[in-house]
C-alpha cells in the first residue's frame, strides 16, 4: 500500500506555478573515450532528485506525501524524511557549464566545448537538461625542463628523477602538476627545508596553437624576504634548512598565547628533552622520550614529526597530541627550529558494567560483567584490562544421573598492554627502533552443567603495530595458549553425545593447543577528521586481511628430541594431547562508490587449515564453517557444507558442518534510500570442504575436479539502518543452488518459501 500510494503521489505536487522539475540530466560526450561522464556529474551545480533502483524518486515521493501548510508537525516530520523537488535554475545551469569547461581544460582539453540542450514539458511541468560536450583532442607534454638556480635544492630534486609521476606523453593534467608539486615539497620537507611550501614551485607551458604538444617548464623561486615593512621577492635569497634545537614536552595541554616564557617552570630534563609538567605528572619522561623521532642537533624531517605523531597516538593516556614548530634563530650558522610536543590527558581509569537476562524456553537465566582499565598503570601508558563475568541459567527437567540441575559459568581475563616492544635480553636500541605495543594476557572459564565440567584456560603473548591513519595493520601472536579440562562428567557422556563422531568427542575431551599466528590488514579507506569541513568521496575503497597460524610444532620438535613416548600414535604434554596445524586465510573486499548514493561492492576469501605431525583432524574451534550473514546468505550460520554433505539426518549438524578448506565470493549492490534507510541487493557463493574423507561427514572431501559443482549459490535483498557510528542490517537471502544430495539442486526454479529463505540480523556490513 505504501508503494503504491508514494508511486500515484504528482512528483510537480510542490512545483511552484511558473516553474519547472529538473526531471532529467544527461551529459554527451564526443572526441576523447578517456573522459567519462560519470567523472564529470561531480562537476554539474544542480542534479535532479534522487532515483532508487535508477527509476523511482522515492525521497520527493516521500516529501510530496507533505501538505502545504508547513506548520503542522506532520508535513514538517514528512519533508525531512524526504527530499524537495530540484527547481530548475538557469543559473546553475550557466554556472554547470563554466565548471565542465574548466574542469575539462585542467585535464588537457584546451578547446573543449560544452552547450546546453533543453525540453521542456509545459504540461507536465518538467524539464529535461542536456550537456553536450566536444572534448576535441588534449594537449600532451612533450618535453620537461628544469630552472632551479639554488644547487643544493636542484640536487635534491634530481637525484630521485626516475620516481616523478609526470612524464613525457603524458596529458597536460594540472591535477598531475599539482601532484608533482606535492612529492618534490615534501622530498625538500624531509630535507631540512621546513618553511617551504609547493607554491614555490611554478610550472611554465610552452604552448602553440598548431601543435597539441607542450615543452614543460619548472622552476623553483627564491624565498620572499621582509623589505620596507612588506615581503618581496629577491633573486638572491635562498631557502635555508633548518636544524632542531631543543624539545620541550608540555603535558597540561596548554601554552599560553605562543609566549614561551610564560610556560611554568615545574621542568625535569631527561636526556635530551625538557619534560615541563602541571599539577599532574601522569607520565613518565622516558615513556616521552623513547616515542620522540625529533633528534636535538639533527636536520629537520617531516617524517620524523609523522612518526612522533604515530608513535605517541598509541599511548592511550595522552588524549590530544600537537606539535608546535618554532624558529629560535641561528646557532652556528644554522637555522634552528624549537618542538614543543602539547599533550593533554586522557581519563586514567574506567569502569563498566553489564546485565542481561535470558529466557530460554521457559528455563530464566541472567548474566552480569564488569570491565576495569587503567590507561597509565606505571606512568608509561601501560594498559590493565580486567574481565569479570557471572551467568546463571536454571534447567528444568529429570535430572536423575546428572551432576546437577543448573548451568554456571565464571570467566575472568586480565591483560596488560605496553606501548612499546617487550622481549628478554631487547636492546634499548631495539626496543626504540620498533614502534610496536606488547600485550600479555590471562584468561579463566569455568562451566557447570548438568552433564559435565569444563575449565578453559588461556594465555597469549603478543605484538601490535598501527600506523597513524590506522590503514594498515600489524598483529603478531608470538604464544597462544589454550587448555581444554574436564575434571568431571557423567559416565555415558561422550558415548551418548558423540559415539562415532571424533570431531565432537574432540570438543568435550582434555585437549591442549600452543599455536604462534601472525595477521595483517590494509585498506586505503580515509577517516575524515572532525576538523575538515567537506570530506571528498573516494571512487575505490579496498580492504585486505590475511593471517597465517601454525601450532604444535616446538611440543613435537621436543617430544621428538627427547624420545617421549607416543600414546595411540601421539605424544602428549600435561597428559593430554596437543594438536599440531596450520592455518591460512585471505579476504579481499573492493566498494565502487558510483557516486554519493550508490555503490557496488565485491568480496573474495578463502583459508585452508591442515592438521599434521600429532594431530589427524583440525580443532573444532579452528575449522572453517559456511552460511550466516556473512557468508553464504542463503543458509544459516553452520548449515552449509561440506561439500555436498547432506546434514538432514544427523542430530549434531552444526558439529559435522565445518571443514578444513572454506571459498566465499559475494557481490553486492548499496544503494541509499532517505533518512538513515539504505537497500541492498547480493549474490553470494562459496562453500566449505574437508581436506580428508571423514565417515561421519560424507560428500565434503575437497575434489578438484569436483568441487566447483559443490559451490552455493544464494540472492537475496537487505534493508539497511545507516546510524553514522554504527549500521544495523536486515537481508533475506534466498538459496539459488544447493549442492548438499538429496536435496532441490536449483531451488531458484522451483523456490519454496519456508526451505530456501533465511533472515538474517547483523551490526555492520558483510564485507
Amino acid at each position: 500500500m505504501c508503494v503504491l500510494l508514494l508511486a500515484g503521489c504528482s512528483s510537480t505536487r510542490h512545483v511552484p506555478q511558473g516553474a519547472y522539475l529538473l526531471d532529467k540530466v544527461k551529459i554527451e560526450i564526443e572526441g576523447d573515450d578517456e573522459v567519462s561522464s560519470r567523472e564529470l556529474n561531480n562537476y554539474l551545480k544542480q542534479v535532479p532528485n534522487h532515483k532508487v533502483l535508477g527509476f523511482w524518486k522515492l525521497q520527493l515521493s516521500t516529501y510530496n506525501l507533505s501538505g502545504e501548510d508547513s506548520t503542522k508537525w506532520y508535513n514538517r516530520w514528512v519533508r525531512r524524511m524526504g527530499q524537495p523537488p530540484v527547481i530548475y535554475s538557469q543559473s546553475l545551469t550557466d554556472a554547470s557549464v563554466r565548471q565542465l569547461q574548466q574542469a575539462l581544460v585542467n585535464r588537457g582539453y584546451l578547446e573543449a566545448e560544452v552547450i546546453t540542450d533543453t525540453i521542456v514539458i509545459p504540461e507536465k511541468k518538467k524539464i529535461d537538461v542536456t550537456y553536450k560536450i566536444n572534448t576535441g583532442k588534449p594537449r600532451r607534454i612533450s618535453s620537461i625542463s628544469y630552472e632551479i638556480p639554488d644547487t643544493v635544492i636542484e640536487r635534491i630534486i634530481l637525484e630521485d628523477s626516475a620516481l616523478f609521476t609526470l612524464q613525457p606523453g603524458n596529458r597536460f593534467d594540472r591535477d598531475m602538476l599539482d601532484s608533482e608539486r606535492a612529492l618534490i615539497t615534501q622530498r625538500l620537507r624531509n630535507h631540512g627545508f621546513y618553511s617551504f611550501n609547493k607554491e614555490y614551485i611554478t610550472f611554465y607551458a610552452d604552448t602553440s596553437e598548431y601543435s597539441k604538444n607542450v615543452d614543460l617548464t619548472l622552476t623553483v623561486r627564491p624565498p620572499r624576504v621582509m623589505q620596507n615593512g612588506k615581503l618581496m621577492a629577491d633573486s638572491l635569497a635562498r631557502h635555508q634548512q633548518y636544524y632542531i634545537n631543543k624539545i620541550f614536552f608540555i603535558t597540561n595541554g596548554n601554552t599560553p598565547g605562543g609566549d614561551r616564557s610564560a610556560i611554568p617552570t615545574d621542568t625535569v630534563v631527561y636526556k635530551d628533552v625538557s619534560v615541563i609538567y602541571g599539577p599532574d605528572h601522569y607520565i613518565s619522561p622516558g615513556a616521552l622520550r623513547q616515542k620522540c623521532f625529533l633528534i636535538p642537533g639533527s636536520i629537520y624531517r617531516a617524517a620524523d614529526v609523522d612518526r612522533t605523531y604515530e608513535a605517541l597516538s598509541r599511548l592511550g593516556i595522552l588524549k590530544t597530541i600537537n606539535i608546535e614548530l618554532v624558529p629560535a634563530g641561528d646557532i652556528e650558522g644554522k637555522r634552528m627550529l624549537n618542538a614543543y610536543i602539547v599533550l593533554s590527558r586522557n581519563k586514567k581509569q574506567s569502569i563498566t558494567f553489564d546485565v542481561e537476562g535470558t529466557n530460554s524456553e521457559g528455563d530464566l537465566g541472567f548474566g552480569v560483567g564488569a570491565t576495569y582499565q587503567h590507561r597509565n598503570l606505571a606512568k608509561g601508558s601501560q594498559l590493565l584490562t580486567a574481565r569479570l563475568r557471572m551467568n546463571y541459567e536454571s534447567l528444568s527437567g529429570n535430572f536423575n544421573g546428572l551432576i546437577n540441575n543448573r548451568y554456571t559459568e565464571y570467566a575472568g581475563e586480565v591483560g596488560i598492554t605496553f606501548p612499546k616492544f617487550e622481549f628478554p635480553f631487547a636492546s634499548q636500541r631495539l626496543r626504540e627502533r620498533l614502534n610496536v605495543s606488547t600485550e600479555f594476557a590471562l584468561s579463566f572459564n569455568y562451566q557447570e552443567r548438568p552433564e559435565y565440567t569444563r575449565i578453559i584456560a588461556g594465555a597469549a603473548w603478543k605484538y601490535k603495530w598501527v600506523n597513524r591513519s590506522n590503514t594498515r595493520r600489524h598483529y603478531f601472536d608470538l604464544i597462544d595458549i589454550n587448555y581444554v579440562y574436564l575434571p568431571e562428567s557423567t559416565n555415558d557422556f561422550l558415548d551418548l553425545i558423540a559415539p562415532d563422531n571424533p570431531l565432537l568427542r574432540y570438543s568435550y575431551e582434555d585437549h591442549f593447543i600452543m599455536s604462534m599466528g601472525y595477521r595483517y590488514y590494509r585498506t586505503n579507506k580515509r577517516i575524515p577528521s572532525s576538523l575538515v569541513r567537506t570530506y571528498k568521496l573516494q571512487p575505490t575503497v579496498y580492504t585486505l586481511r590475511t593471517s597465517i597460524e601454525t601450532a604444535g610444532n616446538l611440543l613435537y620438535a621436543i617430544s621428538s628430541l627427547s624420545n617421549v613416548r607416543r600414546h595411540d600414535g601421539a605424544y602428549r604434554v600435561f597428559g593430554i594431547n596437543y594438536s599440531q596445524y596450520v592455518k591460512a586465510e585471505v579476504d579481499y573486499a573492493v566498494t565502487r562508490n558510483i557516486n554519493n548514493r550508490h555503490s557496488l561492492a565485491y568480496h573474495v576469501g578463502a583459508g585452508i587449515g591442515v592438521p599434521y605431525g600429532n594431530s589427524s583432524v583440525l580443532p573444532f574451534e579452528k575449522r572453517f564453517y559456511a552460511g550466516g550473514a556473512n557468508g553464504v546468505r542463503g543458509w544459516g550460520v553452520r548449515t552449509l557444507g561440506p561439500g555436498s554433505y547432506d546434514s538432514r539426518n544427523s542430530m549434531t549438524d552444526f558439529i559435522n558442518q565445518c571443514g578444513d578448506i572454506r571459498l566465499d565470493m559475494s557481490v553486492e549492490y548499496r544503494a541509499k534510500l532517505f533518512w538513515v534507510l539504505e537497500s541492498g541487493a547480493f549474490i553470494d557463493a562459496g562453500n566449505i570442504w574437508t581436506i580428508h574423507n571423514y565417515e561421519n561427514q560424507p560428500g565434503g572431501m575437497f575434489h578438484f575436479d569436483t568441487f566447483w559443482k559443490q559451490i552455493a549459490l544464494a540472492y537475496g535483498v537487505g534493508l539497511r539502518f545507516d546510524f553514522s557510528y554504527f549500521l544495523l542490517r536486515l537481508d533475506l537471502g534466498i538459496k539459488a543452488h544447493n549442492p548438499a544430495k538429496g536435496q532441490q539442486p536449483w531451488p531458484i526454479i522451483h523456490p519454496d518459501w519456508h526451505r530456501d529463505t533465511t533472515f538474517h540480523f547483523a551490526v555492520g556490513y558483510p564485507f
